[in-house]
């Protein structure tokens, strides 16, 4: 059973807008996660081995969150807010709280933008309220002029095959009911694209991979694709690169002194191996016609 907890504030007013993710502001209405991702940024003794015993609730986020937005409003302080930056908006005991979904009718109430970062298809319950927010929203001053969504739907993939999937991400929505998601949202005319964060060296970084994943998503008409490299922190039993290397080890031996090798000084790939892939990202993106950003520079 998830922890229930009250918090003293619930929305983080970010100092600088993030490029990529726009985030002026982050909300998250969970901390830990029952996808139990391996190469998580969130991993490590704080929240043990399985995310999921970490669960917390934060009860009375609504009412903050409701008082907090109003006074934003007030002042005019419109900007971007990231739901969630920690943790999925749409874990399974969202199914229980509704938190994403009361906080989706406290965002349009106060006409704030949203960006929606997700691995899971219980997004589509609340296709009603997202076109809400997106048609209260008023913009930050300064995107107004370039942009005009007031939603963004990011969904994380780091691959479109189940199998690997269920080894790197075993308690998140498949990728492939994952995809079929993405595609129900751009349909529903929202502005969403992918969060392909991480890439997993050798598994889904390789051409034929990355020629199904770009083919894939310009199919259904993603309006972004943001790729990265993979970041793994530290060397406790519940870090991301000791389970990481586990898993490496167990299902794929063959690459286990590639990954020693690559992570044995840090948590980030060399820089060679960096400036290749972003060089080979931009190539893909211009190729399939996907922007790398969900804003470009015109």
């Amino acid at each position: 059973m998830p922890h229930e907890i009250q918090v003293k504030t619930i929305l983080n007013k970010k100092k600088k807008r993030d490029s990529w993710f726009l985030d002026d502001y982050t909300l998250n209405l969970y901390s830990s996660c029952s996808f139990n991702c391996l190469y998580c940024y969130i991993r490590g003794s704080k929240y043990g081995l399985n995310l999921e015993d970490s669960l917390s609730v934060k009860v009375n986020a609504i009412e903050l969150l409701d008082k907090q937005l109003a006074l934003r409003a007030k002042k005019g302080h419109f900007g971007y807010i990231v739901m969630s930056s920690a943790t999925d908006p749409y874990l399974q005991i969202e199914k229980k709280y509704e938190l994403t979904r009361e906080a989706l009718k406290i965002i349009a109430k106060h006409k704030f933008p949203l960006h929606l970062i997700t691995k899971s298809d219980l997004i589509t319950r609340d296709v009603d309220l997202l076109h809400e927010v997106n048609k209260n929203a008023i913009l930050p001053a300064d995107l107004a002029k370039k942009f005009n969504k007031g939603l963004i739907v990011s969904f994380s993939f780091s691959t479109l095959d189940d199998k690997v999937g269920k080894i790197f991400e075993p308690g998140a929505t498949k990728p492939s009911v994952r995809f079929e998601t993405l595609s129900t949202i751009l349909k529903e005319g929202f502005h969403a694209g992918v969060s392909l964060m991480p890439l997993i060296p050798f598994i889904s970084d390789t051409k034929e991979h990355l020629d199904i994943l770009f083919s894939s998503f310009k199919k259904i008409k993603a309006n972004y694709v943001m790729p990265s490299t993979i970041t793994l922190f530290g060397n406790e039993a519940a870090d991301s690169k000791t389970l990481m290397l586990r898993a490496i080890r167990k299902h794929y031996p063959e690459l286990e002194t590639k990954y020693l090798n690559y992570f044995k000084n840090g948590s980030e790939m060399p820089a060679y191996y960096q400036n290749a892939f972003y060089k080979k990202m931009q190539e893909l993106s211009k190729e399939y016609g996907l922007p790398h950003k969900i804003i470009t520079a015109k």
